[in-house]
């Protein structure tokens, strides 16, 4: 858990660190588009989780059978990090969605999606 004050340098850290690292990411990896992160910091760093967001689940699905994955992981290991954060097993803490799926199922809005999301990949 993170004292209230130090929860908004911690979130300018992360926001800083995952945009760095989705700008690194876009002409690596076919369709990928953004990412964003989630946290509740009654219970961090646990609670973190960050969505990696591909235009369409063909894309997604090539991304997770490939090297992609595990590049994925390693910059966001690095984002991380540089935010000051040591997680141990990065994987735990990442899901991944598309474009695609958030239109079909929640008519593209995305704060609805991400709040209903039943489980992680």
């Amino acid at each position: 858990m993170i004292a209230k004050k130090e929860r908004g340098k911690m979130e300018r850290r992360l926001v800083a660190s995952l945009t760095q690292a989705c700008e690194q990411a876009k002409p690596l990896l076919p369709g990928f588009c953004w990412l964003t992160h989630e946290v509740d910091y009654q219970r961090f760093p646990e609670s973190l989780v960050v969505t990696w967001v591909f235009d369409t689940h063909s894309n997604l699905a090539n991304a997770l059978k490939g090297d992609a994955k595990r590049s994925i992981a390693e910059l966001t290991a690095e984002a991380l990090a540089e935010a000051g954060l040591d997680i141990g097993d990065v994987s735990r803490h990442l899901d991944f969605d598309s474009e695609e799926a958030c239109q079909r199922e929640h008519g593209g809005d995305w704060q609805r999606r991400l709040r209903t999301k039943p489980t992680r990949h």
